[in-house]
């Protein structure tokens, strides 16, 4: 097996797919082992720029994403200095023109509300373009249809598409669900997931189930 740590570009020959985690710099972005990025149009190492947007050091939000995840060409994290207040009578940005306006250059974040981080589980594929919102959680095993625009948290493993985004379907039934959110194959050793990498791909819970409790883990 090759080891992960080391590379990159995991597959011979392309330049397009990449392990995110190792192009990762900013301090506010977290990345799980083995979540893939590929981007035919722009270099996939310029990740942090081209897709993670408004994502400002003054704001301190950060965007967290799990292990395995597969995120598609175009994808992008849209943060809280992308939005205008709503607090306001006015969505004029006045606090960023605080010179303009004689106002206190700290409050330069009254500018817009912030919601928060946007959180990413294992094992999520996010599709085409889509666009996932300051604030919303993904929770694991989800499906983010392309050009989906995510406005609200999704469940685990639920397939959602569309503008605003809905919940099109679960995955699983939810007493799978259940089992595969107490399982978490996605934080075993690469050893013991190679071992069952038959059982996952051909949706043997009940296989993942009694190594868990064969394991006691």
């Amino acid at each position: 097996m090759v080891d992960s740590k080391k590379r990159i570009y995991p597959r011979t020959g392309d330049q397009e797919t990449i392990y995110l985690k190792k192009v990762i710099t900013d301090p506010n972005i977290s990345v799980g082992e083995y979540t893939m990025y590929n981007d035919f149009v722009n270099n996939p190492v310029d990740f942090e720029r081209n897709n993670v947007l408004y994502h400002y050091p003054i704001n301190h939000d950060r965007l967290l994403i799990g292990k395995f995840c597969s995120i598609a060409c175009g994808a992008k994290f849209l943060f809280n200095s992308a939005n205008h207040t709503m607090k306001s009578l006015s969505t004029y940005p006045f606090p960023l023109f605080f010179e303009e306006w004689g106002l206190d250059k700290r409050n330069v974040t009254d500018a817009w509300d912030n919601k928060g981080d946007i959180v990413i589980g294992n094992d999520v594929w996010i599709g085409y373009e889509a666009v996932i919102l300051a604030g919303v959680t993904i929770g694991d095993g989800a499906v983010i249809g392309s050009r989906a625009v995510v406005t609200k948290d999704v469940e685990p493993y639920t397939v959602v598409g569309g503008v605003p985004a809905r919940a099109i379907r679960k995955r699983f039934p939810d007493e799978v669900i259940a089992d595969l959110l107490e399982v978490k194959w996605w934080n075993w050793p690469k050893e013991r997931i190679a071992e069952h990498l038959a059982d996952i791909q051909t949706g043997q819970i009940e296989a993942l189930r009694m190594n868990r409790i064969k394991e006691g883990k």
